[in-house]
């Protein structure tokens, strides 16, 4: 029986382990099975993965994205230039194995924010600073809409306060995205503090949150009229990226 999963910490949000034993019943895919390994500290990987023998590629999510990178063996060009891995591929001889980093979160965003922009939408806030928000910012860099970091604590310089959203900056900013974790089940009241009251038609919000399916951030958005977008599409499609690099042969 292969064996794949998803790490992180905690995991009572994710949809992964869903998608993929849906995806195994409905495709007739009989020897893999999909687990969740919500593993408290990074430092507990290595005795995940020799502990579980038939485990041959994993998921990433919050917190450890970033983290990750120091366990692995190597990462590919796009995980490189990002610098933040969601995929990972093992490869095991014997009682040796390595690990690879991929992320193909970035093709998820990229697939399915597409086909939502508007010539207007040249300028973007990325809410958070986590791993998942550095595949955002890749991603906007490669179809050239500039891009400025909104954090709790900025400490660098393309990064701004939430003190420092105003109408005129929302006016400029159309695109908005959240890579925060705030309004995630559990906590599905929590939302990030922007200035609402200045949102419009004209403004796209895309929430990383996927569940709930309408998280208060793009309630929010969509009393202002904005266009709203979950990542319940970019989970599907970088969980599919992902089950390609797991069966790839020369990968």
């Amino acid at each position: 029986m292969k064996k794949f999963g998803l790490i992180g910490y905690p995991l009572s949000h994710s949809f992964s382990m869903k998608y993929f034993s849906d995806k195994f019943k409905k495709e007739n895919i009989e020897d893999c099975q999909y687990l969740n390994f919500p593993i408290d500290t990074i430092e507990k990987l290595p005795s995940l993965i020799s502990e579980n023998k038939n485990l041959i590629g994993l998921n990433v999510t919050i917190p450890y994205k970033e983290k990750v990178i120091g366990y692995l063996n190597e990462i590919d060009e796009t995980s490189g230039k990002i610098g933040a891995v969601n995929t990972i591929k093992i490869r095991r001889v014997r009682d040796n194995y390595t690990l690879s980093g991929y992320n193909t979160d970035a093709y998820g965003f990229h697939t399915s924010i597409v086909p939502h922009i508007k010539k207007t939408h040249k300028k973007a806030l990325i809410l958070g600073t986590g791993g998942a928000s550095k595949a955002i910012a890749y991603v906007f860099e490669q179809l050239g809409i500039d891009y400025i970091f909104v954090s709790r604590k900025p400490k660098k310089a393309n990064h701004i306060s939430y003190n420092d959203i105003t109408g005129d900056l929302m006016s400029d900013f159309r695109i908005i995205v959240n890579t925060s974790p705030l309004g995630m089940y559990p906590d599905v009241d929590k939302y990030p503090y922007i200035p609402y009251k200045y949102l419009t038609s004209d403004h796209l919000l895309y929430d990383l949150v996927y569940n709930p399916e309408m998280s208060k951030f793009l309630e929010k958005g969509s009393e202002k009229g904005a266009i709203t977008v979950n990542g319940l599409l970019m989970l599907h499609l970088q969980a599919e990226k992902a089950w390609e690099i797991w069966n790839r042969e020369d990968q």
